[in-house]
């Protein structure tokens, strides 16, 4: 069956620190603004979002979203971020917020091949999307007073971080995602990890083009078997429900394009 849905508005839903914050004042300050930026000038259209974001600050282990039954109407993500490390601390949770905004933080919402990678490239490309959003938003009002030099870092961290895309081409050039998908499909649909920078760097020129592309992200997963299709059904499914809540469905015929699937 379908996951229950929710009435919670994802852009508003209460904030709430748990775990190892050093610095919990400032840090609920920068989460609060990175997603802010993140969902400026977008429309929220899906109907499972939650109304509570509870936010948990590992020292081991990866970020990720604690899947659970007892609260069903929080989005718990975990991150694992050092002090004051707001680079880092933007980065995670950007990524993890686009899991949020996808539909993938109810209890049912466990990861599954073949297609999870594609929920991945894309959930990592919207984080990085962000910072450049963040630092526009810090150099122009800063959240600590004084503080708008810090743009610079996070424009270096958001580079580094696609420098390294640039580097992960698998398959002919490192722009070249049709090529990387076809050399590498089997291994992602298995679920091993590959480099995905070519996915990264096509789908962050998508986004860059205009809101309503990111916007179809809200109608991500809203079908039962969820990342458990083939790509090709995942999308059919994905334009589907894009009319189901009002979305553009522009993103999943660009991403058909952009890997040439037939």
């Amino acid at each position: 069956m379908p996951a229950r849905a929710s009435t919670g508005d994802l852009l508003t839903a209460p904030i709430k620190l748990q775990g190892d914050w050093d610095y919990g004042d400032a840090a609920l300050r920068v989460l609060s603004r990175v997603r802010a930026v993140n969902f400026s000038k977008l429309r929220l259209l899906s109907d499972r979002q939650p109304a509570k974001l509870s936010i948990e600050n590992h020292h081991q282990g990866p970020p990720a979203i604690w899947l659970h039954r007892d609260q069903p109407e929080t989005a718990s993500i975990i991150l694992n971020v050092g002090p004051a490390d707001w680079c880092k601390l933007a980065y995670q949770f950007g990524h993890e917020l686009g899991h949020v905004l996808a539909n993938s933080w109810q209890f049912s919402a466990k990861p599954q091949p073949p297609t999870q990678w594609l929920e991945e490239a894309l959930v990592e490309t919207f984080s990085i999307r962000g910072l450049r959003l963040l630092a526009e938003s810090w150099e122009q009002s800063p959240p600590f007073a004084g503080d708008q030099a810090f743009a610079g870092a996070i424009r270096q961290y958001r580079a580094d971080l696609l420098q390294a895309s640039r580097s992960d081409g698998a398959a002919g050039s490192p722009d070249d995602a049709a090529s990387w998908f076809q050399a590498t499909r089997a291994q992602m649909e298995a679920g091993r990890s590959v480099p995905r920078g070519p996915a990264i760097l096509g789908i962050l020129a998508v986004y860059e083009a205009g809101p309503s592309c990111v916007e179809d992200l809200a109608a991500l997963n809203r079908w039962p078997e969820r990342t458990s299709l083939p790509i090709e059904a995942y999308v059919a499914r994905w334009k589907q429900s894009c009319a189901e809540i009002g979305a553009s469905g522009e993103l999943p015929p660009r991403l058909q394009q952009l890997l040439r699937l037939a």
